[in-house]
């Protein structure tokens, strides 16, 4: 749609007939200031925003506040319903050295009922591997690496605008032992990225269990980098509880979330740290309770909604958690897994689903491989590939935005 409208109005903004008033013309505006901003820019897309910045400092003005970055997110993401799956850090699984000319840092996917397309997305990292959080934010995706001493990266794949910042102390930690050939013996951590809703403000959590990996005498340990003062502090009391570090933290509506690790009687519960406040609440009373193996149980953000799946025998079912009180569990979808027995061989990793198409349909990621992006219709109980690569890569959803974080 934004196409259409950049189409439309392009020639009739520098007719003419049209004028615009700027720093060096004091003729007067034919259309008020407020009418071009709710009624036309806020109606382009973000690649048209970029191109309209230089028609005016009013207008650059207009388009980097975050106000109108906020509203024209939330319009373009109920007009077009579907996001964009971002491809991070492919490279080939068969090869035993890295090779630069079969690798990818970044790779923006739209996934549709025909052919998928694809485009890379160049970046100053090329040469690097990174891991991604598991759920965007505003456009933005955060990128971290556990065992070497990169900068971590938040960036935007439509605007192409990114910024580093540095480690935090558990990544210090575990890149020096990496450095000395030694390993965790339990599985490491991986980050959270959200936003405080109340402040406006971005940001990456690391939580650990921090006694388990030997840093010290504490059970767990919570760290929140600041982009105000570039650095990172603890939060303090931190968790309740220690996590399942073998599960991805999940931001859903200014929280993020985590398992709780899995006791000797099989008690799952969900730990939610609110990041305005910096506080943590115990989400108890899952219907996923019990579970023995932590490979068939997944966290995710479907449609704004906090959801587990769990994969159980010949089933994968996915719970959604009422937004009304944080308390009760509501069961979305039970999907039958026995008809993807021809497109997959027997894995150990549930499928993880990443986003709802079209209103109706689940678009999943093949843990198992990383190769692959599938797609399943409820109603028809049928199954496609959507995406297919030799390559193998971490999947996270986003929207296209015009934000960053100065």
């Amino acid at each position: 749609m934004g196409s259409r409208v950049y189409k439309t109005i392009w020639p009739l903004l520098f007719s003419s007939s049209f004028r615009i008033q700027t720093e060096t013309s004091m003729d007067e505006e034919l259309l008020p200031h407020d009418v071009i901003e709710y009624h036309i820019l806020e109606r382009l897309d973000v690649k048209t925003l970029l191109k309209f910045k230089s028609v005016s400092k009013q207008w650059r003005s207009t388009i980097q506040s975050p106000r109108f970055q906020q509203r024209q997110l939330i319009r373009h993401r109920s007009l077009s319903g579907d996001p964009l799956v971002l491809l991070v850090s492919s490279i080939d699984p068969c090869a035993h050295q890295p090779d630069p000319t079969s690798s990818e840092a970044l790779r923006t996917l739209v996934v549709r009922s025909t052919l998928p397309v694809s485009v890379q997305i160049p970046t100053p990292w090329e040469d690097k591997s990174y891991e991604v959080c598991n759920t965007s934010c505003d456009g933005l995706i955060c990128l971290y690496d556990s065992f070497e001493l990169l900068p971590n990266i938040v960036v935007n794949p439509t605007t192409r605008w990114h910024r580093t910042f540095p480690e935090c102390n558990y990544q210090l930690f575990a890149a020096e032992k990496a450095e000395r050939d030694e390993w965790f013996e339990v599985p490491y951590p991986s980050p959270g990225f959200g936003k405080d809703k109340i402040s406006g403000t971005y940001k990456p959590v690391w939580l650990y269990n921090s006694a388990q990996l030997g840093l010290n005498d504490e059970a767990s340990t919570c760290e929140v980098f600041d982009f105000a003062t570039n650095a990172w502090r603890y939060v303090v009391p931190a968790s309740p509880r220690l996590i399942c570090h073998y599960q991805d933290p999940v931001y859903v509506d200014g929280s993020l979330h985590w398992f709780t690790a899995f006791s000797q009687e099989g008690e799952t519960t969900v730990l939610s740290l609110d990041l305005h406040t910096e506080t943590f609440q115990v989400i108890s009373k899952a219907p996923f309770l019990h579970v023995f193996d932590e490979f068939k149980i997944f966290m995710c953000n479907l449609d704004g909604r906090l959801c587990v799946s769990e994969e159980k025998g010949p089933s994968q079912v996915i719970w959604s958690l009422d937004d009304s009180d944080h308390q009760k569990w509501n069961k979305l979808y039970s999907i039958d897994l026995t008809i993807t027995s021809n497109l997959f061989p027997p894995h150990v990793k549930a499928l993880a689903p990443l986003a709802v198409l079209d209103k109706d349909k689940l678009l999943f990621y093949d843990r198992e491989s990383e190769v692959a992006l599938v797609t399943h219709d409820p109603k028809a109980k049928s199954y496609d590939f959507a995406y297919t690569s030799k390559l193998s890569a971490y999947g996270v959803c986003y929207f296209p935005s015009l934000f960053s974080i100065l």
